[in-house]
């Protein structure tokens, strides 16, 4: 039996491979540029109720943001991919604007919104929502041409050829997306902490960098990572389920 193949056998070797290049690096580069995994994790172990209201201030930030990214991104995606002059037009569209650098339409952000949580979840909600519209449309422009000429022989609504053709037949695609859009919007929440809030963990992050402060850093580092590797493997496998059943 090959035991890379166990459930959790190969996740767990891969903790050990990160732990174990996490360890080399801090002997190499010392304590001053980087916290060693016994000292972040006691710390985490000690100080973890001080850190909860920053994680509750992250937390209700990006689930504002990620709603906004996901409901949107479906919203425009669905829509342009019902029409293929709409896609084709808004394609190149989309591509374009998720080339640009979100930074630097912080102070943009700033000006409209304030420093504060509405900031924050408009800065995460920017990161996500295209990347979740781009494959949402294209995910689209994937149905079967047979389901699209039954739906309009059927003579259904577009919200019923979304409800009852889309959706159900582009969803895996979607669901890459939304993975996708998730990732980014929790970027773009922390980015819009560390530059115009006075909670959160990347508030924390921003006044621990100025303090070289490397316990704190890696401790919400580590906090951060464990929270998008579960969530990213839940709906990884929630995706792989998808294709499947297709």
């Amino acid at each position: 039996m090959n035991l890379l193949k166990l459930p959790g056998v190969s996740a767990a070797l891969l903790v050990l491979l990160l732990l174990a290049a996490w360890q080399a690096t801090f002997m190499l580069a010392g304590a001053v540029a980087i916290a060693s995994p016994s000292a972040t994790f006691a710390y985490l172990a000690e100080h973890l109720p001080d850190l909860l209201p920053h994680v509750w201030a992250t937390g209700q930030a990006f689930l504002y943001a990620l709603v906004i990214a996901i409901a949107g991104g479906l919203l425009l995606g669905l829509v342009t991919g019902l029409s293929a002059t709409a896609a084709e037009t808004a394609e190149p569209l989309l591509l374009a604007a998720n080339s640009i650098p979100k930074i630097a339409l912080y102070p943009v952000v700033l000006l409209l919104f304030g420093i504060g949580l509405p900031a924050k979840v408009a800065f995460g909600a920017i990161h996500g929502v295209i990347p979740v519209a781009i494959f949402t449309m294209n995910a689209a422009r994937g149905v079967p041409p047979v389901l699209l000429k039954t739906a309009a022989v059927l003579h259904l609504s577009p919200a019923d050829r979304i409800r009852s053709i889309l959706l159900p037949s582009a969803l895996p695609e979607v669901l890459t997306g939304v993975r996708l859009g998730f990732s980014l919007t929790l970027i773009g929440t922390i980015l819009g902490e560390m530059f115009g809030s006075q909670s959160g963990l990347g508030y924390l992050l921003m006044t621990s960098i100025g303090l070289q402060n490397t316990q704190i850093i890696m401790a919400v580092t580590v906090l951060l990572i464990a929270f998008a590797a579960i969530v990213s493997t839940a709906l990884l496998a929630w995706e792989r389920h998808l294709r499947l059943r297709r």
